[in-house]
């Protein structure tokens, strides 16, 4: 079970791995692929749960109630982050990560089970707690138990295996086409408690980093080493200089995809609508359709966030953090803002893979670099700070997307003759929203700045003191 080997550095990552650490990064790539696939799952059970535990409210009224479902669900994941991340490195990263992979799928079960609209939006609270703090703890036992010269493609690895979670919601939505969806929400939140498993493995093989266990050592004879405190994370200049600009690196791409990328899928459900016109379908058939093909959209977004994150983390290990990020920054905002202005029909799915390559291509990033800005005895703390403390402004971006599309469709409506048709309306509503997504693309200018206060770290060993 020893964790000191001391393997090729010059051989690939992947053969530089014992055995035990091969079973480090599959448990933590593990809790990491089924966080996102619940995540994925409450993006397409969302807008049917709120349908169904709403009765008799008008879809404007539900369409709202589902935003803020979205934004509660991700002040949760925002808050589990600052808990779960300063928790992680003071009492190890795999106890803790046990119970960030129960809550979550403890209360994704439950949320199947909700009488009404509020039960529901508490037990999505409840669920973002636990997701919150999964990244930073995995990231941050990867970075501590593998070796050095593995580490940073074995993270961007990690965080492409997301996109498997993401791709099994896809297929279990497109499973579930046919079922009616005012029930086939629950079966989706059933599938997602299903990790609760996987905290039986976590808890009895997995062991602490050594490199964490001599963290640990050192803060009980020296008290100015103090692990996961947030005290000594903004009481020393260098850590308080990383957390805070590699904070707003993230808050940057967690705006831009949860703001705005996940939101694409009204443009998809719009194509869908529009192609099934006139072909004399039941309502039920139609339902099917838009299941089935919103789901299809889902899988295409993730093969293209897999492609990404590996092109992301095979060129920052060659060309460096710094220029990849600057790239990827600018094709992110590109990519949303010719999603957003050209995707028309369902011939047009392929323009979901390009997104998912330029949007979700910088979260590899962020597995890579963050951890290499931080000490042993704050990685978890500062990782999950600037990961999912942006959360908290990205919590408005739902609602922010909502409002300026409110305002532009009002406008565009206003001006439209008084004998416009329901479909005249319905068009300038939706050509509202892709103005409102093209606005808002303009978020990823804000990783650009941060990345001007941060460091380079190709080749540096990560930070100690």
């Amino acid at each position: 079970m020893s964790t000191t080997a001391s393997p090729d550095p010059t051989a690939p990552w992947y053969k530089q791995l014992n055995g035990y650490h091969w079973f480090v990064f599959f448990v933590a790539s593990a809790a990491w692929c089924f966080d996102c696939l619940d995540q994925q799952l409450f993006i397409l059970a969302r807008d049917n749960a709120v349908k169904a535990l709403s009765p008799g409210m008008d879809s404007l009224a539900q369409g709202k109630l589902s935003g803020w479902a979205m934004s509660i669900f991700i002040a949760g994941w925002a808050t589990g982050g600052l808990i779960f991340g300063a928790v992680g490195d003071r009492i190890g990263r795999a106890k803790t990560l046990a119970i960030t992979v129960l809550i979550y799928s403890l209360f994704t079960g439950l949320s199947s089970f909700a009488a009404n609209i509020e039960q529901f939006m508490i037990y999505r609270a409840l669920t973002g707690l636990g997701v919150g703090g999964v990244f930073g703890l995995a990231v941050a036992l990867v970075a501590d138990a593998l070796p050095d010269a593995a580490r940073p493609k074995a993270l961007g690895m990690l965080q492409a295996l997301s996109a498997v979670g993401n791709v099994t919601a896809g297929l279990c939505a497109m499973s579930l086409a046919g079922v009616d969806p005012m029930v086939s929400w629950k079966y989706l939140f059933w599938i997602g408690s299903i990790p609760a498993f996987l905290c039986i493995f976590i808890m009895l093989r997995l062991k602490e980093p050594e490199k964490w266990l001599a963290a640990k050592a050192t803060s009980k004879i020296d008290s100015t080493k103090a692990m996961g405190s947030y005290l000594s994370l903004f009481g020393d200049a260098r850590w308080r200089k990383s957390a805070l600009f590699g904070m707003l690196l993230c808050v940057s791409a967690v705006v831009g995809l949860w703001g705005i990328g996940f939101f694409s899928n009204k443009l998809v459900s719009a194509a869908i609508a529009d192609s099934l016109a006139g072909q004399n379908l039941s309502a039920a058939a139609v339902s099917e359709a838009k299941q089935w093909w919103s789901a299809a959209n889902l899988i295409v977004l993730n093969i293209g966030a897999f492609v990404g994150m590996i092109a992301f983390s095979k060129a920052a290990h060659r060309f460096g953090r710094k220029p990849v990020f600057i790239v990827a920054f600018l094709a992110a905002m590109a990519a949303t803002i010719f999603f957003y202005q050209k995707f028309e029909t369902r011939s047009d799915i392929w323009m979901s893979f390009v997104l998912g390559v330029c949007q979700l291509s910088l979260f590899a990033g962020f597995a890579i670099y963050l951890p290499e800005l931080f000490p042993t005895r704050l990685r978890s703390t500062g990782v999950s700070f600037c990961y999912n403390v942006g959360r908290f402004i990205a919590a408005s971006g739902p609602v922010t997307l909502g409002v300026l599309q409110a305002n532009l469709g009002a406008k565009a409506i206003a001006v439209l003759p008084a004998t416009a048709t329901a479909a005249m309306k319905a068009t300038a509503e939706l050509n509202a929203f892709r103005t409102a997504g093209c606005y808002m693309s303009s978020v990823f200018l804000l990783g650009l700045v941060a990345l001007m206060f941060l460091p380079e770290t190709k080749g540096r060993p990560m930070p100690e003191d």
